[in-house]
């Protein structure tokens, strides 16, 4: 009964955030979304050469989860970026040239990917943004926040 009361408290969440960002819970059966802050590290074999990032988590809800998370199918427990076979190359890559091959393993990269996920959203936001603002158009609400694009914006100095 309590399971079920779990399951349904979690539907209800997804439907109510967009697809919702399923992560782990107490076990491979329940699934939960985390509300609050996420703190994105390196892997544990890299020395970070800046402060780790807090990403804000329930500020994305309005995203489909499936932007970020896209290998996640729906039903499974989503895995971290770094599973194997996802964002697991924890050196960056030498590019030897344009082959299709060498830009798997570059988005492979941890850091590459969070950069071109995150940052580049940020920027098509504060385009669509700065388009809007340029029409002279009347907007029924505010325009939506663009987030960091720079370095010390999601990497603050201690």
């Amino acid at each position: 009964m309590q399971k079920t009361a779990i399951s349904i408290l979690c539907l209800i969440m997804m439907l109510a955030f967009g697809n919702g960002a399923i992560v782990s819970g107490q076990s491979d059966d329940d699934m939960c979304v985390p509300m609050g802050t996420i703190t994105i590290e390196p892997p544990e074999s890299v020395e970070p050469k800046r402060t780790p990032v807090d990403f804000p988590h329930s500020m994305h809800f309005t995203n489909d989860c499936r932007t970020c998370h896209h290998k996640w199918t729906g039903t499974e427990q989503i895995q971290t970026c770094q599973t194997s076979g996802c964002h697991d190359v924890a050196v960056s890559p030498i590019r030897s040239g344009k082959k299709e091959s060498d830009e798997d393993l570059t988005m492979r990269y941890y850091k590459t990917a969070y950069h071109r996920m995150c940052i580049s959203c940020h920027r098509e936001m504060k385009r669509i943004n700065k388009e809007l603002e340029m029409s002279y158009k009347k907007l029924d609400k505010e325009l939506p926040r663009t987030g960091p694009t720079g370095c010390i914006q999601c990497h603050p100095k201690e």
